[in-house]
């Protein structure tokens, strides 16, 4: 079963081009370190909550959309693997991040099942 890393963040709805700029040349990376598939996405309705939510979660402002970004890997050990080659590799210590990463929230998980 495959194995996913999931990053939620908050970025300024001016820096949508700089965003999708980054993801594709930071996918690019993950994939030459073994990453299987990469999926980003910008948030549409993603309504804020009194207790949880996305934006809650990552400290929205008002000017700020939720993205997410889920890195499919063969297994965790796969990940584990491709993320430490990834941390060395000078092209991904090279690039700014174009929202606050303190207030990004990410993890792995283990596939249950997929149709």
């Amino acid at each position: 079963m495959t194995y996913v890393d999931c990053f939620v963040a908050p970025v300024a709805k001016t820096r949508r081009a700089e965003y999708v700029a980054f993801s594709q040349s930071a996918g690019a990376i993950y994939r030459d370190h073994g990453a299987l598939d990469l999926h980003e996405y910008w948030g549409e309705d993603v309504p804020a909550g009194v207790q949880t939510s996305f934006p809650l979660a990552v400290k929205a402002n008002d000017d700020e959309v939720v993205t997410i970004s889920l890195i499919v890997w063969a297994s965790r050990a796969a990940r584990d693997a491709g993320n430490a080659k990834i941390m060395e590799d000078p092209r991904m210590r090279a690039m700014d991040l174009p929202f606050d990463g303190k207030r990004a929230i990410m993890g792995g998980f283990e596939n249950l099942f997929s149709r």
